[in-house]
């Protein structure tokens, strides 16, 4: 196997050991500059050169794109997709779990715990922000920061004003964050290589520092995970698209609360605190893997016109529930079911006998007709204030229409 490392940073511990670790299992292994990489594109013909020089032919890619590089790191990694070439992380794995407000948003809508967060932009919108995520102290957060830098703790509703007016002023895009106080100087990375956590340690931030990590004086101990806390960290990773993560997450009182995804996670602190070999462990999946190439299954669906891939819900009432998935008989409707989502679990290609359940989420592959006839009314969410529980201060928002009740 040839296995190209995607780093600035050959020397960086990381790189070092990712590369020793593929040379002790006899794989080619070469660290190749992100940003020396030329993309070619032409009809049916994707192609790479490096330093000027047309790429040879690898057969997986291991990326270690850095945030200063974001864009043009993900394109290079999203050109070795094109060519069929195995990606630890894929493009859009890695600018899901970039932007801490996308990753959140993305996470928001399934059954993870993350803390309570709002993103504003109008001064007038920061103090009902302040109140929905429980009142002072919050964390506030740039969107793009790494490493504990951009990370605040505002003790205050005054101070928490003073600190966006100020963020804001400088372009600068903010998260508002409830305050885990039982997790506080404390948090919890998981290094999730493909579907098992391989390492974990808890991070303890010294003296006044709230911040746990590592960068900013913290201190690891192994720690050896419970079952909801891997599972959490799992799929926060599978969920954002990645392979290879190193997922945070607070210890709060109503379970993991997941943070932040990193897809360049650092291999120093946790290999160092588990002396468990953590290289070698993401070396060893990614020659697993080398024969599944990522698939945009987006792409490939829209060669087969009239059919695509829907989630079904099954709500309370439905005429579904208590029968199994042969009762409903979505074979003779042209569906296939490739998983069933209950609650927090995922069932990969269940059985017929399997018996519906209110809740119930059906991921079908199959004739576009034959599931919109399926899929229930959307019912209006409830809204958990209204217009008249807003803080006098903050004033009607407009249109061009005159006052709007949902803006």
């Amino acid at each position: 196997m040839k296995l190209a490392i995607l780093s600035r940073a050959p020397n960086a511990y990381s790189t070092r050991r990712l590369k020793e670790a593929a040379l002790d299992r006899g794989i080619n292994v070469k660290v190749l500059d992100t940003l020396k990489f030329a993309i070619d594109l032409k009809q049916g013909e994707p192609d790479l050169f490096f330093r000027g020089k047309q790429l040879s032919d690898y057969d997986a890619v291991l990326p270690r794109i850095g945030a200063s590089i974001t864009y043009y790191g993900t394109a290079v990694v999203r050109q070795f997709q094109e060519m069929d070439v195995f990606c630890a992380n894929s493009s859009h794995g890695i600018a899901n779990s970039r932007d801490k407000l996308r990753s959140l948003q993305i996470l928001a809508r399934h059954h993870i715990g993350i803390p309570e967060t709002t993103f504003v932009r109008d001064k007038r919108d920061v103090l009902p922000a302040i109140e929905r995520v429980g009142g002072a102290p919050v964390i506030i957060k740039l969107i793009e920061g790494t490493q504990g830098i951009g990370v605040l703790l505002a003790d205050t509703v005054k101070a928490a004003e003073s600190i966006i007016e100020l963020l804001q002023s400088q372009k600068q895009n903010v998260l508002i964050q409830k305050f885990v106080a039982e997790s506080r100087g404390k948090d919890i990375r998981a290094l999730v290589v493909g579907d098992r956590v391989v390492a974990a340690m808890r991070r303890v931030a010294q003296g006044q520092e709230f911040r746990s990590n590592v960068h900013r004086g913290g201190v690891a101990e192994p720690v050896d995970l419970p079952e909801e806390y891997a599972e959490a960290a799992i799929r926060a990773a599978q969920i954002l698209g990645l392979k290879i993560a190193g997922v945070d997450m607070l210890e709060s009182a109503k379970g993991p609360q997941i943070m932040e995804v990193n897809s360049s996670p650092g291999l120093e602190g946790i290999e160092t605190c588990t002396q468990l070999d953590v290289a070698g462990a993401i070396i060893d999946f990614i020659a697993a893997q080398v024969e599944f190439p990522e698939i945009d299954i987006r792409q490939r669906l829209t060669v087969s016109k009239g059919y695509g891939v829907n989630e079904l819900m099954i709500p309370e009432g439905s005429e579904y529930v208590g029968r199994t998935i042969g009762d409903v008989d979505l074979y003779s409707k042209d569906l296939n079911v490739l998983t069933l989502n209950r609650g927090s679990k995922i069932i990969p290609n269940p059985k017929g006998d399997r018996i519906l359940e209110p809740g119930d989420k059906l991921l079908c592959f199959g004739k576009m007709e034959s599931m919109r006839g399926m899929v229930p009314a959307k019912t209006q969410r409830k809204r958990r204030f209204k217009i008249k529980d807003l803080p006098e201060n903050v004033g009607n928002n407009t249109d061009e229409n005159g006052p709007t009740q949902d803006d």
